[in-house]
């Protein structure tokens, strides 16, 4: 006679398989917790032939949470205690019923800070009362205090942890109360999992023999004891489903800016550095940027509050040819900005607000190469609105090029470059713009499918009014992108709020 369809299945079940199916071929369902009992398998070992009896068909796993409650360290001080308001009320008893503030805090074996705690709940729950007499404030007692809910929850507590479900309704009045007291009772989260039979797995069952004992790993006493001819052996299901292992690995945008750097030195570009905390004189006037500019208000530059000032006297040569070439423009064939300029002002400490600070210190340092190519992937600072393409703090991709016969061409190719090889747009699309410290200037933006068009930052030609004052005579190429925005564009995210996302399944699920 044929081996029957169910039997066949049968055969191939893992003996952890049938020793769950065996159990619950009698109960409606059953909890892991009592199936470990009731077995004597470890909880993985039952887990894992759940979860191999669910992927065929053959159980249901369900899960039960419940919120559960224990008393905190407020809590138990009370269950021992007495909850301060209690104690407040027995103890003006004590003195008649009747006692001013003052004799209180006197009589009082409570600190000020339960006394002040005791008097707001005895109040709210209608204990005492304030009565001014003859120019003194009297506390009276209104009647004498029956034990409340949230007393007879403190001593259910003491005994034993309960579910919210699951408080009797006299108790309730007493959890709320307890809510809200700090530290009164802890809340956590407790799940309980179920598994039950399905009408499949029900009729296999049915049809299962007795279990035997299976080997997993062929021994050394196996063999020289002979017992590896009756012993019957596990077979192994290829198939059978596993639980996700995620291996760790890097951040997507932490790994996407050092695969930037590796890029931008296999390019021949070296790495510039800088401090966080900047004078204004490199993050803004050695910029050509003037005094007045609106960016360099409050509501778009942090500044440090103390001290607000350093010491500039190192770079004093650099400093005043700044200073003449903003009033006069000095030997640059500028007219300058024609103000007094302040070296207070340029003394300013601040937050690095651009990237560009970097740059105007390459250009006085005594290791810059010329020809030469210097990036930097910096942090900098704005009081910016919070929105789906701004933050308060945010990196920058500043890059120069130094050299003799450099022109406007090529800061386009190396812009065009960055848009179509680091973010993987589509299109890119180039317009003039305004810097104080670049002419000519222009903005790049760029386009992506499914995320559309962005705008990646400035570029430009660093004017003789930049240049010049601190000593370098060649054409210099600069530009500043947003590389967050470069990231947004290729992992196609749309708010840049996500980059720093603790979504721990985007986590795992991106790849670069």
């Amino acid at each position: 006679m044929a081996e029957s369809s169910t039997s066949k299945e049968t055969s191939k079940l893992h003996r952890l398989e049938k020793i769950l199916l065996s159990q619950l071929k009698n109960t409606a369902k059953e909890s892991f917790e009592n199936l470990r009992r009731l077995t004597k398998l470890q909880s993985s070992s039952i887990s894992r032939a759940a979860l191999w009896l669910s992927s065929k068909g053959l159980a249901q796993i369900e899960e039960d949470k419940k919120i559960m409650l224990r008393l905190g360290s407020e809590g138990r001080r009370f269950a021992e205690q007495g909850v301060p308001e209690r104690v407040l009320v027995d103890e003006i008893l004590q003195c008649g019923g009747k006692i001013t503030l003052t004799d209180l805090s006197d009589v009082s074996e409570l600190n000020k800070e339960d006394i002040s705690i005791a008097l707001g709940w005895a109040r709210q729950k209608n204990w005492i009362a304030f009565k001014k007499e003859d120019d003194k404030t009297y506390l009276l007692v209104r009647r004498a205090p029956k034990k409340g809910s949230d007393e007879k929850l403190i001593e259910t507590l003491l005994e034993k942890s309960i579910a919210v479900r699951e408080l009797p309704p006299e108790l309730v009045d007493g959890f709320s109360i307890l809510s809200n007291r700090p530290n009164a009772i802890i809340k956590s989260e407790e799940i309980s999992r179920y598994i039950k039979l399905t009408n499949k797995g029900n009729r296999m069952a049915r049809q299962l023999v007795e279990t035997v004992e299976e080997v997993s790993q062929l021994t050394p006493e196996l063999i020289t004891s002979g017992k590896w001819r009756t012993v019957t052996y596990r077979k192994y299901d290829i198939k059978a489903p596993v639980a996700s292992i995620w291996l760790g690995k890097k951040q997507p945008y932490n790994s996407f800016l050092d695969d930037l750097k590796i890029k931008l030195v296999t390019l021949g570009f070296k790495e510039m550095e800088g401090p966080i905390v900047e004078f204004m004189f490199f993050n803004c006037d050695a910029l050509f940027m003037p005094q007045d500019h609106p960016a360099r208000e409050i509501h778009d530059i942090y500044f440090v509050k103390t001290p607000n000032t350093g010491d500039l006297t190192r770079y004093s040569s650099y400093v005043n040819n700044v200073k003449l070439t903003h009033e006069k423009g000095w030997k640059t064939g500028s007219e300058g900005w024609n103000y007094k300029f302040s070296i207070q002002e340029t003394k300013r400490l601040i937050l690095r607000s651009q990237g560009t600070s970097l740059s105007a210190r390459m250009l006085i340092n005594e290791k810059i190469e010329i020809p030469g190519k210097y990036f930097s992937i910096t942090r900098c600072y704005r009081p910016d609105v919070v929105d789906r393409t701004h933050l308060t703090e945010f990196n920058q991709v500043e890059g120069i090029v130094v050299s003799p016969n450099l022109t406007f061409r090529d800061l386009l190719g190396v812009l065009e470059k960055f848009a179509l090889e680091i973010a993987g747009a589509d299109q890119v699309r180039f317009r003039p713009d305004y810097f104080p410290f670049t002419e000519r200037s222009v903005e790049l933006s760029a386009y992506k499918k499914g995320v559309g068009w962005l705008e990646f930052g400035g570029a430009g030609m660093f004017r003789p009014e930049v240049t010049l004052p601190l000593g370098i005579t060649v054409p210099v190429i600069a530009w500043g992108l947003g590389v967050d925005r470069l990231f947004m564009m290729k992992a196609g995210i749309n708010d840049i709020r996500e980059l720093f996302t603790h979504d721990l399944e985007w986590l795992r699920q991106y790849s670069m």
